[in-house]
């Protein structure tokens, strides 16, 4: 499919005084029904009746499975830092190149009508549209994962949703789930502490959690992490915070409100874009896995790199069609840039554009929002709601009847990773030694300030006394809470015992801190 300079998509701007029909024909009346008489029944030959009920009832596209709750702004992305020896991608290479991007913030677990202030991982999915095609980055505002396999997603998602009984999420559920899984300790500390409900999205950070691979000029692969700083700062709610803010004028919607206002107002959201480096070379000499997606990578071992800096400085203008519409999928790249063999990537490269198919359409990448700025050209064709306007008897590659080519082959075209596969095929976890679930997440919590591990005590003791949170799942997570550090785990056996009030817990007067606790810094 090629794009035309020609197409005319459909518009509501066109200059007529007239309503119209969907197919332009005027409309006399648009107040009352065909009927026979006054008092009669319906016409079924009322066609404007039949058009305007029927694309009511069509008007909602199927939620999100996850990231349902989100909104979208437009900007610009801006090189500071040129990394032309790391990696092809020309919207990377050279100081002052700039790219337009869009960018959908997101809550991860619930309905798309969900409140903002709700203790939630929350989505930072960026679609830079780049001279060389799209790319997107799609990521969170937590620098690690639940689980390192993506053959567990489905069953993560069910644990995190609301039971299939009465439509309620409940702790017992995910907690149930979660204590199969040690190395979602880290993702605990992170969810259930500070940074569990982001203030709003202007004030957030953004990780792509995921390991990927730069791709140079000469086909070298380094390892790379993505990272976005708020130059605004960062800032979070406490619960009792989230639920005033959301009762505020019935609010539920101070995210958008606030990302929305700002922007409208000149106030342009910021975002300085960093990378961390790893030669594919070192990544066995390391403690743990890199391509472990539940773990970071320790700034002091691999400093932040500047690359540039996103301004958010558009609103949408018709929240269904650039944001209920704008789909992302980690597989969606650019030359210069390339998965690693992290198995939840590998798994999300799969089955993000699979679910926009499902909710959107086979052609959803031709939604103006999805589409590239650049020109493109193929021989894909047909599909429901297919409006790519196409000329010429040729729908196949190659043809002497249409000269179009392939790009030359060479590296400097687009740059291909040049690392080498191979191994038996086998249905395992990580080596053990490399797995290493606990670290990370005890020493997270060591350098936690008493209301940090205050806030973390009593959000865990408040899951754990679920009524229904039986006796065994609470004792394997004391068992996991106490490989993590010994002082937490008998922070929240004090809790759940009642020995400690959970509001001064909260507060930071009584915490689990190492400090004031006594507990093992081994």
């Amino acid at each position: 499919m090629q794009a035309s300079s020609t197409q005319k998509l459909p518009t509501n701007k066109d200059n007529t005084p007239y309503l119209t029909t969907n197919q332009g024909t005027r409309v006399y009346n648009n107040d009352h029904s065909l009927t026979v008489g006054t008092r009669g029944p319906i016409l079924m030959e009322d066609f404007h009746l039949i058009e305007k009920l029927q694309q009511f009832d069509r008007e909602k596209a199927p939620e999100r499975i996850v990231h349902a709750r989100g909104m979208t702004a437009k900007g610009y992305f801006e090189v500071t830092h040129d990394i032309s020896h790391l990696t092809s991608a020309a919207f990377l290479n050279g100081v002052g190149t700039k790219t337009e991007t869009a960018v959908r913030f997101s809550l991860v677990t619930h309905g798309r009508d969900s409140p903002e202030g709700l203790r939630d991982v929350r989505g930072f999915a960026t679609k830079f549209y780049t001279s060389e095609g799209n790319w997107d980055l799609v990521g969170n505002n937590i620098p690690v994962f639940f689980i390192r396999d993506g053959f567990k997603f489905p069953d993560l998602v069910h644990a995190l949703r609301p039971n299939p009984a009465n439509n309620i999420q409940e702790a017992w559920r995910f907690l149930d789930f979660l204590s199969y899984h040690p190395e979602s300790a880290h993702m605990m500390t992170w969810l259930a502490g500070m940074e569990g409900i982001a203030a709003d999205y202007r004030h957030m950070e953004g990780y792509g959690v995921n390991t990927f691979t730069l791709i140079n000029h000469e086909g070298k692969d380094t390892y790379v992490k993505f990272h976005w700083r708020p130059r605004a700062g960062t800032k979070f709610m406490t619960d009792d915070e989230a639920q005033s803010t959301g009762e505020f004028q019935m609010r539920h919607s101070h995210a958008t409100h606030d990302l929305f206002n700002a922007i409208a107002d000149g106030d342009f959201p910021e975002y300085d874009f960093y990378i961390q480096t790893l030669d594919p070379a070192d990544e066995l000499s390391l403690e743990f896995d890199p391509l472990d997606c539940t773990k970071v990578w320790p700034e002091e071992d691999f400093p932040l790199q500047p690359v540039g800096v996103m301004r958010l400085d558009r609103n949408i203008d018709n929240f269904h069609n650039e944001s209920e519409q704008i789909a992302f999928s980690p597989a969606i790249t650019v030359g210069g840039i390339g998965l690693s063999n992290d198995k939840v990537l590998q798994s999300r490269a799969l089955s993000y554009a699979d679910t926009q198919r499902y909710r959107i359409g086979t052609n959803y990448q031709m939604l103006p929002i999805n589409a590239p700025k650049c020109p493109f050209h193929n021989s894909h064709e047909n599909g429901a709601m297919n409006f790519m306007e196409k000329t010429g008897e040729v729908n196949y590659w190659p043809s002497t009847l249409d000269d179009v080519q392939t790009s030359p082959d060479s590296k400097e075209a687009q740059a291909v990773s040049s690392a080498r596969i191979e191994g038996q095929r086998v249905k395992q976890d990580i080596p053990e030694e490399k797995q290493n679930d606990f670290k990370q997440a005890g020493d997270r919590y060591r350098k936690m300030s008493p209301r940090e591990s205050g806030q973390l005590i009593f959000t865990l003791s408040n899951w754990m006394a679920d009524p229904k949170c039986t006796s065994e799942i609470r004792h394997r997570w004391l068992d996991i809470w106490e490989q993590v550090d010994g002082g937490l785990a008998t922070a929240l056996k004090a809790a759940l015992v009642g020995q400690k009030p959970l509001q001064a817990i909260k507060e930071g007067r009584i915490g689990g801190h190492p400090e004031k606790m006594g507990a093992s810094k081994a």
